[in-house]
């Protein structure tokens, strides 16, 4: 698979507590990311954050949170990205969305 070097980078907030069908939606996303044949996915956990409602959400063990915040990184053409973004619109009910430019330099997998 090949990314254009003008590629896009499609950025999706979220708490780690968030569900869509009843599963975490990181993962609905990142599922869907992979059955729509987007290049990749990353989820990054957070250890601290707020959004909107300015809630504070923390890893600190004396005020353990159970919804940290989640990130979830997809970098591709911009066709494919902007294909994917009205299934967020659907999924996502909080959380932010961004996207950006990103020059992709190299995409490669090795060899086995």
């Amino acid at each position: 698979m090949k990314i254009p070097a003008d590629g896009k980078l499609l950025r999706i907030f979220i708490g780690e507590a968030d569900k869509f069908n009843g599963r975490p939606l990181y993962e609905e996303i990142v599922l869907l990311a992979r059955k729509e044949g987007m290049a990749g996915a990353t989820v990054i956990k957070g250890s601290m954050g707020f959004g909107c409602k300015s809630r504070m959400h923390t890893a600190k063990l004396l005020e353990l949170s159970s919804d940290l915040p989640v990130v979830i990184e997809i970098v591709d053409s911009e066709e494919k990205i902007g294909g994917f973004i009205p299934h967020l619109d659907e999924m996502v009910k909080e959380g932010l969305v961004t996207l950006e430019k990103a020059n992709v330099i190299m995409y490669r997998a090795g060899s086995k």
